[in-house]
């Protein structure tokens, strides 16, 4: 079975616009081929990251990353971390459940895992993007629970981002 087929569109720019903010990375080089670490059977481990400029009146955030190219009808959500606090504006590599901030949680992603899933692309795929996306929430609460799925996250997202940083990574076997 062959998996030739289009590229799929930065699913980003789909959505509405909404303000843009800056987020960085010591693990992640926007545009470049991830590390080690973040790969599922070599580190699967959950980058750094670091954010500034959020738009005035976020209560919350909620940072996700998303492979747009794996080859479904829906992508593939490798991580969904819902309700940090406004004033967090960093994650540590490998942050994890027991030292999440505040409220914040994960939700399962789709390897049905509460947590971070490193990138795990079909062998001989084309490369994959992962995109590290930091949303700024109008609430201090999502309204997504622990069992919701990263669509349902998704969606909530539509009606309550005020802001969005993206930072995206690479990987191909």
């Amino acid at each position: 079975m062959s998996l030739e087929r289009p590229v799929s569109p930065n699913p980003y720019d789909l959505l509405p616009t909404v303000a843009s903010f800056s987020v960085t990375s010591t693990d992640v080089t926007d545009g470049q081929p991830l590390k080690d670490d973040q790969v599922a059977d070599l580190g699967n481990t959950s980058p750094q990251l670091s954010w500034e400029g959020a738009p005035e009146g976020t209560k919350s955030f909620t940072v996700t990353c998303f492979d747009p190219d794996a080859p479904t009808p829906s992508g593939f959500w490798h991580w969904v971390l819902v309700d940090l606090p406004a004033d967090v504006t960093s994650l540590d590599t490998g942050a994890a459940a027991d030292e999440l901030p505040g409220g914040a949680f994960h939700v399962r992603n789709d390897g049905g895992e509460a947590g971070f899933m490193g990138a795990a692309p079909p062998q001989g795929d084309q490369v994959h993007r992962y995109f590290f996306v930091v949303h700024a929430v109008k609430e201090e609460q999502l309204g997504a629970d622990a069992d919701a799925s990263p669509a349902v996250v998704s969606f909530n997202l539509a009606f309550k981002t005020a802001g969005r940083a993206i930072l995206h990574g690479t990987y191909q076997h």
